[in-house]
């Protein structure tokens, strides 16, 4: 009998025999009852059951498929999971596998969350170590978009469970909301970012953010003021001098709002401005957008003047530390960035602008303002150097130092564009 695939045997007071086949390897698998008195119908049944399979409710099971099931009931670790599951993706039966307690089993929404936390996110966290530039108030941008966008979709998906046909239909889908592109792109980046980022850390083994095609439209362009217009802001009365001084540093120099913020008194110069921080409500004062300080030209006496004086007229006292542009209830915060703008447009509305059309403008456009007038009047990389922007990507491989005469260039340069806006005593001598 032992030459036999099987075994035929009687339990101790079981009225029917079993049959235990063997498996590949010789070994027996868990007996099943031939429903036979006899050792010889049982013998019967075996041979049929080899042949033809072993009946079940539904359907027969052939004795490999019984082989099968002894195996995957065998497994006892990770280990010998994975092997199985890597031999049936090599074999091509899997296209992938999830096992649990791996990072590809965590939950999307909730590795997206934590991704962009300030706190928690080990990215956050490898970004400011390598001295990279990352502000709060983008990765709450970010956060918000996870929670407005990608948690209604993916809810309940896991990490490695996403494909490219996922984040396809996700930005289909996206493509049908009446939003602007730029903001499509930010909530789609919201999530392919951090997709890169955990396929660079073999978090996942694809990455399923390679190739998307984004999202292409004009940006809504950017209202700005003729010279004459913002000569006839500047004649306007205003009601506090630290909104009219910081707008007329904004349109004559192109600083952002963030940076005039965070002007100090060891920031000024005899005829310029070290800009080493910006200023934001929730981070307070940081480095700069591109982390590079740098030097701006001001090349007119009447308002660095103005900017000592209102400096000296700070409440809380003047030193090295405080702010140019300080606020009137605390020491260690500047003025509110929205009484910047609600003071422009009431001196819009001054020059006989209605206020429906001087809520077009934003404090930013002063920023264009001062970029569209002046670039005509100097060399690109000269421009650069005093606004800090990087879109202009081959400028970065030039040299970072100023050259002989190139301030004296900027500073013509600001004086022709912007000389006529303001007020004489502003003026260079």
């Amino acid at each position: 009998m032992n030459n036999y695939p099987f075994s035929i045997f009687k339990r101790a007071n079981r009225p029917c025999y079993s049959v235990a086949f063997k498996d590949e390897t010789g070994k027996f698998m868990p007996p099943v009852s031939t429903k036979k008195a006899t050792e010889a119908e049982a013998f019967k049944v075996a041979f049929q059951w080899l042949q033809e399979g072993i009946p079940q409710k539904q359907e027969k099971v052939q004795v490999k498929q019984l082989s099968l099931k002894s195996l995957v009931h065998g497994i006892s670790t990770e280990r010998e999971a994975e092997t199985i599951l890597k031999e049936l993706k090599r074999m091509g039966f899997l296209k992938g596998y999830i096992l649990t307690g791996t990072d590809k089993a965590r939950d999307l929404i909730e590795f997206l969350t934590e991704f962009w936390d300030w706190k928690r996110s080990p990215y956050v966290q490898e970004k400011l170590r390598k001295k990279h530039s990352l502000h709060e108030t983008h990765c709450r941008q970010m956060a918000r978009a996870v929670e407005r966008c990608w948690k209604p979709y993916f809810s309940g998906r896991l990490l490695g469970e996403i494909t490219r046909q996922d984040l396809n239909a996700f930005i289909d889908s996206i493509g049908s909301q009446e939003t602007s592109a730029p903001w499509k792109n930010m909530v789609i980046r919201a999530g392919t970012i951090a997709l890169k980022w955990a396929f660079n850390r073999e978090m996942i083994e694809k990455d399923v953010s390679a190739g998307i095609i984004w999202f292409s439209g004009k940006t809504k362009e950017r209202q700005i003021l003729s010279p004459e217009q913002a000569a006839a802001v500047f004649r306007a009365s205003w009601k506090d001098e630290r909104t009219r001084l910081g707008n007329l540093l904004a349109a004559v120099t192109g600083l952002r709002s963030g940076e005039i913020k965070a002007l100090r008194v060891q920031d000024m110069g005899q005829d310029c401005l070290y800009i080493r921080h910006s200023f934001n409500r929730l981070e307070g004062l940081k480095e700069t957008k591109n982390n590079e300080p740098r030097r701006v030209e001001l090349p007119f006496p009447g308002i660095i003047r103005d900017m000592m004086n209102l400096a000296a007229q700070n409440p809380h006292g003047c030193n090295m530390d405080s702010f140019i542009f300080w606020a009137a209830l605390k020491a260690d915060k500047p003025l509110e960035e929205r009484l910047l703008l609600d003071d422009l447009r009431d001196a819009l509305v001054q020059t006989g602008m209605s206020m429906e059309t001087a809520k077009v403008y934003t404090f930013h456009a002063w920023r264009h303002f001062f970029t569209a007038y002046k670039r005509p009047r100097i060399d690109e990389k000269l421009l650069q150097k005093q606004t800090g922007h990087k879109s202009l990507v081959m400028l970065d491989h030039y040299s970072d130092h100023v050259l002989d005469g190139d301030r004296q260039k900027m500073q013509q340069a600001q004086v022709e564009a912007f000389g006529d806006i303001l007020p004489l005593e502003a003026r260079a001598v």
